[in-house]
């Protein structure tokens, strides 16, 4: 599969903590993720702290720390795509504003491969920001390839 190098660093980082809402494991994700996604005060992250990225679709609960901080969806600057995996509008690749709605249309048109492509491009000419514009943190070409799997699954 397919990665960005910046976002490969993040990937690898294997600490997990639950969230406090639904109790799933999340994904650590950097302090310049929040601070570049958040629309609170940045005085309520703590460098100190270990954040993590709850990817559950009916939990209201985008980020939160093993002390009980948390920050929710409307906190975000952007629409989740794990909190709103059926919205057509939602992004999926953050940084070359693919959506939902246009890879399932590509995948119908058998035109999905031009989607990898792009980012793949952008990848190569170090014009992804993975770490900072997509809330998991890290790359979405897992996210795109599960969706277009789905799909092709469900035609």
């Amino acid at each position: 599969m397919d990665k960005c190098f910046q976002c490969e660093k993040g990937d690898t980082i294997k600490e997990n903590t639950n969230c406090p809402f639904c109790g799933k494991p999340g994904k650590k994700v950097n302090l310049k993720t929040l601070k570049s996604l958040l629309k609170v005060s940045l005085r309520r992250i703590f460098p100190s702290e270990s954040y993590f990225f709850c990817e559950t679709e009916n939990c209201t609960i985008v980020y939160y720390n093993s002390s009980g901080d948390v920050f929710k969806t409307e906190d975000v600057k952007v629409p989740v795509y794990q909190k709103e995996s059926e919205n057509p509008f939602v992004p999926v690749c953050y940084c070359f504003n693919h959506t939902l709605g246009e890879i399932l249309f590509m995948v119908k048109e058998k035109r999905e491969r031009e989607i990898i492509d792009d980012i793949n491009t952008g990848i190569k000419l170090n014009q992804c920001a993975c770490d900072l514009r997509n809330p998991q943190g890290s790359c979405c070409l897992g996210n795109i390839y599960k969706i277009m799997k789905k799909s092709l699954k469900n035609s």
